[in-house]
């Protein structure tokens, strides 16, 4: 198949919806003992909740959405250590769009903006380094944020820098990494997790080794998915036909896209560019071991969190969530977000109390966006 259309094609999705009915029946799953798959990317979950897999699919199937959005699991320190470099003199701090609207402590990117602070969307880490190339005189910061897959784009961009030996460019480096917390989640005795939708865009880059242990050492099957409907069917299938026969496997149903072993000239660049953090704190999961990456020593011009001198050890670290925000435990598969008291209420779109309402990969924006989830709770 070559055109995005022949991956939402009625038919075809009929057909995988029999067969997972099928298999479901042969567990002997029902709504009230339901199998738990967790699709681990937001992505995912706004596709799933975009196209209605979650109504179409077998009732004894529930849903259960994971830390797989990296701007929801920001701990608010961190946005707050944003604004404050934002706010220095002769800076131009550059982000994404989806991170413009996160709230920190006091206020987001925007209020920050709003108020004066030169705070600039960019569609990529070169687009930084172009302002920094064209504003010799100014000091210009990037708001490094991702898993994997956009790290190699900011390594990259360190790399040019190192090489035009522009010193004025820096980023603020917020990298982390997908397995590790989903280590911490098979570790948590509250979770109930059947098996795992794996993100294909992470997988891009990493391959698909980095999940070994979910299959060897938790036993849970885990498929590596894309992202149009028909994936996601056939990737639940797969998962449903694992559990079946009693097998736990990595497997790959995005290999139109995803090599089995990553990509070697990203990996290659984050390797020269990055290091693991001892640790990182995720919003929701608290602090998590080798979960964060950092710019390496050799690369030191290059690191925000030098320059400014605002390091990750500091007394911000733990921020409380707002009082009536659910975000740690939506982000985390404890709560669905119509369950929290604040969304759609107290928590919408425009008034954002979480991440998870404002970023283009949160589930609590999936369910406001699509459809009865929205009406439910109001």
């Amino acid at each position: 198949m070559k055109y995005a259309e022949e991956f939402r094609d009625p038919k075809a999705a009929k057909a995988l919806l029999t067969l997972i009915s099928e298999v479901v029946d042969d567990i002997g799953a029902t709504r009230e003992k339901p199998i738990h798959i967790m699709e681990i990317c937001g992505g995912h979950t706004h596709a799933i909740f975009r196209y209605g897999l979650d109504k179409l699919v077998h009732d004894g199937i529930e849903f259960i959405h994971g830390p797989g959005c990296p701007v929801c699991v920001l701990p608010m320190s961190r946005v707050d250590e944003c604004i404050e470099i934002a706010g220095k003199e002769g800076v131009i701090f550059t982000t994404f769009g989806d991170a413009m609207r996160v709230p920190g402590t006091q206020k987001s990117l925007l209020q920050a903006k709003a108020e004066g602070a030169d705070i600039r969307m960019v569609y990529s880490p070169l687009d930084a380094l172009e302002l920094a190339r064209r504003n010799p005189d100014r000091e210009v910061v990037f708001f490094g944020l991702g898993f994997e897959t956009t790290t190699p784009s900011t390594a990259f961009s360190i790399q040019a820098a190192a090489r035009e030996e522009l010193t004025n460019f820096s980023i603020f480096c917020n990298h982390i990494t997908v397995p590790a917390p989903i280590k911490v989640l098979l570790d948590d005795p509250h979770m109930v997790l059947d098996g795992f939708v794996g993100p294909g865009h992470v997988s891009m880059v990493i391959g698909t080794h980095p999940y070994d242990f979910i299959a060897q050492d938790y036993g849970k099957p885990i498929v590596v998915a894309g992202f149009e409907p028909l994936d996601l069917l056939q990737s639940v299938l797969m998962v449903l036909q694992q559990i079946r026969d009693g097998r736990a496997e990595v497997e790959n149903q995005y290999a139109r896209v995803v090599p089995e072993h990553g990509n070697p000239v990203s990996l290659a660049a984050i390797s020269d560019v990055y290091e693991p953090r001892p640790s990182f704190e995720w919003r929701g999961l608290g602090e998590i071991e080798e979960s964060g990456l950092r710019i390496r020593t050799r690369y030191a011009a290059f690191d925000a969190e030098v320059k400014f001198g605002i390091g990750y050890a500091a007394e911000t670290r733990g921020v409380e969530e707002p009082e009536g925000c659910s975000c740690g435990a939506v982000m985390t598969g404890r709560m669905k977000p119509v369950h929290c008291m604040q969304f759609g209420r107290g928590c919408t779109p425009e008034t954002p109390l979480g991440a998870l309402m404002v970023s283009s990969e949160g589930a609590c924006a999936a369910y406001y966006q699509y459809g009865g989830a929205r009406a439910a709770a109001e």
